[in-house]
């Protein structure tokens, strides 16, 4: 629970992901991303804060679903 993971294949992706889902972790593809895009990805995505507004209702959303299947699997 609270993971909240995202591939990017770009520096766009990268700060869509931190202001739109609150991204947490970061998936680079080693073989599809050249290795001279990869500091600018992460900086992007290091650089970039979670926007909130309507974007904090899904965030919300899946921190419930994740409440709600953790209270089954202690039950």
């Amino acid at each position: 629970p609270g993971v909240r993971a995202a591939v990017a294949w770009s520096e766009e992706i990268a700060r869509l992901a931190r202001q739109h889902n609150d991204a947490n972790v970061l998936a680079l593809g080693a073989r599809t991303t050249p290795p001279e895009d990869i500091p600018k990805i992460v900086r992007a995505w290091f650089d970039t804060a979670f926007a909130g507004g309507r974007h904090s209702d899904r965030v919300n959303k899946i921190s419930a679903l994740e409440q709600q299947s953790k209270s089954k699997a202690i039950s």
